[in-house]
């Protein structure tokens, strides 16, 4: 595998990237600043979505834009997934060849009676493994099965080893709102800039992706 060598990130230079993703399904734009202050602006027209989106900027301080419209009246199947896909990718394209970040993060974040473990590798090899049991169909108008749709479709585009797997809990808010903040903790680790090796990609191949290393 060759490696194309990359110029080092200037001092100071922010991570940034905006994402348009339209389908017959639904319209989606997302902006991302990985090195912001977790300052959000989201409307996708379900509203637990959108506070789980604002929880997930506001702990992993990536600034977060996400404007989404979408087949609602059909259900929140499509707009829940592709949102997921739309915020993936732009964090994908604001780590760019992923170079000095920190890659791993993990996370054990407790609501209440709610204990939730997030492991991640910004590999960008994706993959997911969510161990996560709800006992309830439905928060509010929202199908709980949903929530592992956008993990999924997140974990794809962003190019992540995402783990997540709630060790015990009884509410099903808690439960949810519990994952997303790990992720956010556990993302905002990976995605940070280690300055000890701030211009290499950490990897002994020189890249990220592809077999396993």
């Amino acid at each position: 595998m060759s490696v194309q060598e990359l110029p080092a990130r200037k001092d100071g230079e922010q991570r940034t990237a905006e994402v348009v993703r339209t389908t017959k399904e639904t319209d989606i734009s997302v902006a991302v600043n990985l090195d912001g202050t977790g300052a959000y602006d989201v409307e996708t027209g379900i509203g637990f979505l959108d506070h789980m989106l604002e929880q997930l900027s506001r702990h992993s301080l990536i600034d977060l834009t996400v404007r989404a419209k979408g087949d609602l009246h059909i259900d929140f199947h499509h707009t829940t997934e592709d949102s997921g896909y739309a915020v993936g990718e732009a964090i994908s394209l604001a780590l760019g060849d992923r170079r000095g970040i920190r890659r791993y993060g993990d996370a054990l974040v407790p609501m209440d009676e709610t204990l939730t473990r997030v492991a991640l590798d910004a590999s960008n090899r994706p993959f997911l493994v969510w161990k996560v049991a709800f006992t309830r169909p439905k928060l509010g108008d929202m199908d709980t099965e949903l929530f592992q749709e956008w993990f999924r479709a997140f974990a794809q585009s962003a190019g992540l080893t995402l783990h997540v797997a709630t060790l015990y809990g009884e509410n099903n808010h808690h439960m949810v709102e519990s994952c997303y903040k790990g992720l956010a903790r556990a993302l905002r680790i990976a995605a940070e800039i280690d300055p000890r090796r701030a211009d290499d990609v950490p990897s002994t191949k020189g890249v990220l992706g592809g077999s396993l290393d």
